[in-house]
Formats: C-alpha cells, sequence, structure tokens
C-alpha cells in the first residue's frame, strides 16, 4: 500500500465519531503498513460549489481552456488527483437528513468529471479509477442502514463504481441517538474485521 487518502464530511469537527472511526482504522492500518502516508481532507475547509463557470470550464476541451477556466477547475484537479493517487480511501461521514452532507455532495460533484474519473461508451459510462479500496464510514442518528429511508450507503456505493472503485466496505455506526455505544462497538468490530482480512 503507497498511500491512504482519508476525506471526514463531518460538520461537527472537534467530536464526530465518524471521524473517530476514520482516524482509528487509519492508524491500524499504518500499523500494519509502516511508513505508509495519510493524506487527510476536511471537507469543511475550502471546498465550492459546481456553478455556471464550472460548468462551462469542464465542457470545454482541455486545450482550448482560458487561464481563467483553468482556475475555475483547479480545485477539482487537486481532488481528483489525490484520488488517483491512493490505494485506499477513508470516507467518514454522518447522514444528515437522510442523506450526504453538502460538503460530501459537493467533493463528489468536483470528482465525477467525464473524461477524467469516468467516460461514456456506447454501452454506457465506464469508470476510470480502477484498483483502489474504499472503507466507507457513516453514522447515524436513528435511522439503520439498508432501511428504505437510508439514502446514504447505497448512494455512495453507486458513486464510487461509477469512476471504477469496486472494492467498497461500508462500517455502520448506526442508530446512535438510540445506543451510542451498540453503535460504536459494532463498528469498531467491522473495522478489527477489516484489518485482520488487510493482514491476511
Amino acid at each position: 500500500m503507497k498511500t491512504i487518502l482519508k476525506i471526514d464530511a463531518s460538520a461537527n469537527t472537534s467530536a464526530s465519531v465518524s471521524k473517530m472511526l476514520g482516524d482509528k482504522l487509519s492508524e491500524k492500518l499504518q500499523h500494519n503498513f509502516p511508513n505508509t502516508p495519510v493524506k487527510h481532507r476536511d471537507l469543511n475547509n475550502g471546498l465550492t460549489f459546481v456553478d455556471e463557470q464550472w460548468i462551462n470550464a469542464n465542457v470545454t476541451p482541455a486545450d482550448q481552456r482560458t487561464l481563467d477556466q483553468q482556475q475555475q477547475l483547479e480545485l477539482s484537479d487537486t481532488l481528483i488527483a489525490e484520488i488517483q493517487d491512493a490505494d485506499r480511501i477513508i470516507i467518514t461521514t454522518p447522514m444528515y437528513n437522510f442523506g450526504v452532507p453538502a460538503t460530501l455532495k459537493a467533493w463528489i460533484d468536483q470528482v465525477c468529471r467525464a473524461g477524467v474519473t469516468f467516460k461514456y461508451t456506447t454501452e454506457g459510462p465506464v469508470g476510470l479509477l480502477k484498483g483502489k479500496q474504499v472503507d466507507i464510514i457513516i453514522t447515524t442518528g436513528g435511522v439503520p442502514l439498508q432501511s428504505p429511508v437510508d439514502f446514504v450507503s447505497d448512494y455512495l456505493k453507486q458513486v464510487f463504481r461509477f469512476i471504477g472503485i469496486e472494492h467498497i466496505n461500508i462500517i455502520a455506526a448506526d442508530q446512535m441517538a438510540i445506543n451510542a455505544d451498540t453503535g460504536i462497538k459494532k463498528a469498531q468490530q467491522q473495522i478489527e474485521d477489516l484489518i485482520i482480512t488487510a493482514a491476511a
């Protein structure tokens, strides 16, 4: 393993359970794979939403973009390069109102780019980011994952498959408002199981 990319989406930056669990996973992976660097990105810092100028820049062929259009895509280029450079990606996110935080959706919109992370073919879209693994740590207040009102786990799996990442693990600390200890212990056990698999 060359590089781990850890992405935190919780707005609760000082006391996030999803972030804490992601830290635990990355620490255990580093223990198993010494000298593996971890690139960290907090989505609360410096992320922008896609707008009309961004869209116009994105649909302009790369060799025809103006300087302003190149600057419009600089953040997107940086975020995509981080994924390209990583062997393993850790996403930590709470569920907000049945879906992902706005910051995580903004990140997804920046990294899903036709011709860069996926391409259209006569047989449909094909993801271009192959050979990577993503671990998605999700916390919820009262919603059980895989229930009819869970619009996070399957959505995130679809996003990563869309850009070519098929090896996806979901780690759930759900229904934290009902029994936080049980939710955390369940997620910690899932992390332990992942580490055992990684070391095998």
